[in-house]
């Protein structure tokens, strides 16, 4: 590895890298080999994160900054009770619309995050498989807030018509599944509350692929969606 390419001064001063250009203990070599090919390194405090990136052929240091509704700490602790949401503002660009989205293992020794667009259709399967209305109609809502988002980014953004109205496309079809399946929750009255988040069986989700094949263009889009 070449380190003269690498911006050392910058690396330094948010203690990537030590004074002796060698990188932190904080980070495992893995981490170094992944940071070096383009990965992000994500810092979290409190309601703050950070985000380092290596961009121009590893010769700039791209440095972005967000900030939590809520502190991470108190995020992870009540994601072990229910399925947790929190909004992040990028405090270098207004116009994204960024929220997370954390999930416990059943054993309550592991919490996920999610991003609710970019991981959005592993997520209605994860929901769905918990069969509570409560949490079905949380994670609809946070859908439509996020398509409400998406539409008005168009209004300002005309430029960038086509990809967001796949991505709405993208939201809206994930509305659709979650619908038909509240109601048929509704209809059929199922008392079984057991939330088992570990999505290992795939004949659980038949119901709700099922209702994706229907639309068969919009399929597409989600997997263009999801390729970009």
């Amino acid at each position: 590895m070449e380190k003269n390419k690498l911006p050392i001064e910058e690396l330094q001063k948010y203690g990537i890298m030590n004074d002796d250009r060698s990188f932190s203990k904080k980070l495992t070599e893995a981490d170094i080999e992944k940071f070096l090919k383009g990965h992000i390194i994500i810092a979290d405090y409190k309601k703050d994160r950070i985000t380092f990136q290596l961009t121009d052929n590893n010769s700039r240091l791209q440095v972005q900054k967000f900030q939590r509704d809520k502190e991470v700490e108190q995020i992870l602790e009540d994601s072990k009770e229910k399925i947790q949401y929190s909004k992040m503002k990028n405090l270098n660009q207004d116009d994204e619309y960024n929220v997370k989205v954390f999930i416990s293992n059943k054993d309550k020794t592991e919490t996920k995050e999610y991003d609710l667009f970019r991981d959005i259709k592993e997520l209605t399967l994860i929901v769905l498989a918990t069969k509570e209305l409560v949490e079905i109609n949380k994670y609809k809502l946070e859908l439509e807030k996020l398509k409400g988002f998406m539409q008005d980014k168009i209004d300002k953004f005309p430029e960038l018509n086509k990809q967001l109205t796949e991505d709405i496309n993208i939201v809206s079809n994930e509305i659709s599944v979650i619908s038909t399946t509240n109601i048929e929750l509704k209809t059929n009255n199922q008392a079984n509350t057991n939330i088992d988040f570990d999505v290992n069986d795939p004949d659980r989700y038949q119901e709700a692929n099922q209702n994706r094949e229907q639309d068969a263009e919009i399929e597409q889009e989600v997997r263009r969606g999801r390729r970009r």
